[in-house]
């Protein structure tokens, strides 16, 4: 399965709602409970949240449940909050090549947001 970056921003977000802190299980609307499982499981695997694996001896892959986010997740959703910051991130990247690393779309996103801040 390939890292869906949308469904990525939509967990973190509704993660981020939530007025606890702690995160009930999530439906996302559009994507399969296996999909968002999954996905949870790479936000845990990356440090943006806190969870517990959902799978059974049945699952077929990875499946997690987000129960909040960590720092970085909430300095992650700081940087993808605003639409227009999200999608400028996504067209640059379509515009060079439409591949990156993780890493590359957070620097990325720092830049958009500094120069939005500060001033181009």
């Amino acid at each position: 399965m390939k890292r869906d970056m949308e469904l990525i921003r939509k967990i973190v977000l509704a993660v981020e709602e939530n007025p606890t802190g702690f995160c009930p299980p999530l439906k996302i609307d559009g994507y399969d409970a296996d999909v968002v499982g999954y996905h949870a499981y790479l936000l845990v695997d990356g440090k943006l949240a806190t969870g517990i694996s959902t799978a059974g001896l049945g699952s077929k892959g990875p499946k997690w449940m987000v129960s909040s986010l960590t720092w970085a997740g909430h300095e992650f959703a700081d940087a993808i909050r605003d639409d227009s910051v999200w999608k400028q991130a996504q067209e640059t990247v379509k515009v060079k090549g439409g591949g990156f690393t993780f890493e590359v779309l957070k620097d990325l996103l720092a830049s958009i947001l500094k120069t939005a801040v500060l001033g181009g």
